[in-house]
């Protein structure tokens, strides 16, 4: 077996970055493999897959201890989670790995990695879950299924989304809790999918070892020297300018051209700007409340993943 010392560097700034941040990975190790590297996006998604695995036992742990798991939506949302990312692998197994299918599946994956930082800015500027959660709050049980269902599918086939898709969706469903009950339950759901995504990913398609065993070496210490470290920083110019390197890759997975990268690169500059002057004068973001826009929101639900970090 082969480790590739490059991949093992990069993976290792990749989970530093998750561990600083608490951005999903897959939203940054697949686009970093697949455009820095030229890893086909079918070996890049299946190997982030895999590695995953390895680097969620321990965010679930720390909010185990701190008691921010809500075990009753986790439980619901598992319920499709769970056998939705597996059926989602087996449709990557289905989609092939020739170069037309490679081809759709950077669009599928761009189109996922666009989504998710434009949801991002559109909930830093205007959604906030509040501060301290409810005490107890019902289970919506179809409704937390569905989001299981729709967030394991878009894993299983793109690796993202348990860490971006889910969460945006469960905070239109359960507006109440706060983000570090968010984060808590969103992550501990995302362990049982991570090792069903995993599982599909093992029976159905190819998994390049040499890969996988590089990506885990170099990411699993990062994120947990990342986790320490963000305890002393806040971190938001930062997962700002991540959002924004997401959205560019995104645009150049669909084919977005030169020159009109580089000027979306300039107004996603003048736009952390923005958010980031207002946060430090203001000290939060405007908050808007849910009733005023679940209305909307859930119109485009399945268009507005967000950060595995509650700060947004």
């Amino acid at each position: 077996m082969h480790i590739d010392l490059y991949l093992v560097l990069g993976s290792a700034v990749v989970g530093l970055l998750v561990g600083l941040t608490g951005m999903g990975g897959g939203a940054l190790m697949t686009p970093m493999l697949v455009l820095l590297f030229g890893i086909t996006p079918s070996a890049a998604i299946t190997s982030d897959l895999v590695a995953a695995l390895f680097m969620k036992p321990c965010g679930v742990a720390i909010h185990w201890r701190r008691k921010t798991i809500n075990k009753d939506v986790v439980r619901y949302l598992c319920y499709g989670s769970v056998p939705a990312a597996f059926f989602g692998t087996y449709v990557l197994h289905l989609l092939g790995q020739s170069a037309v299918a490679e081809h759709r599946l950077e669009i599928l994956l761009g189109s996922a990695l666009i989504i998710g930082a434009l949801a991002i800015f559109y909930r830093s500027i205007f959604i906030e879950a509040p501060p301290k959660g409810a005490a107890h709050v019902p289970v919506r049980r179809l409704p937390t299924i569905g989001i299981g269902v729709v967030g394991g599918f878009m894993v299983g086939l793109t690796s993202v989304g348990a860490g971006s898709l889910i969460l945006v969706l469960l905070v239109v469903v359960y507006p109440t809790l706060s983000n570090k009950q968010l984060i808590g339950t969103d992550l501990a759901q995302s362990l049982p999918l991570t090792f069903s995504a995993t599982l599909g990913t093992l029976l159905f398609n190819h998994v390049d070892f040499s890969l996988t065993s590089s990506i885990i070496i170099g990411s699993v210490p990062a994120v947990i020297i990342g986790s320490l470290l963000s305890s002393k920083s806040e971190g938001y110019l930062l997962r700002r300018v991540i959002t924004g390197v997401v959205l560019l890759s995104g645009l150049k997975y669909v084919g977005v051209g030169t020159t009109a990268l580089g000027i979306i690169a300039g107004l996603i500059i003048v736009l952390i700007t923005f958010l980031t002057i207002r946060h430090w004068r203001h000290g939060q973001r405007i908050v808007v409340k849910a009733d005023l826009v679940a209305e909307p929101v859930q119109g485009v639900v399945a268009l507005l993943p967000t950060w595995l970090d509650g700060d947004l």
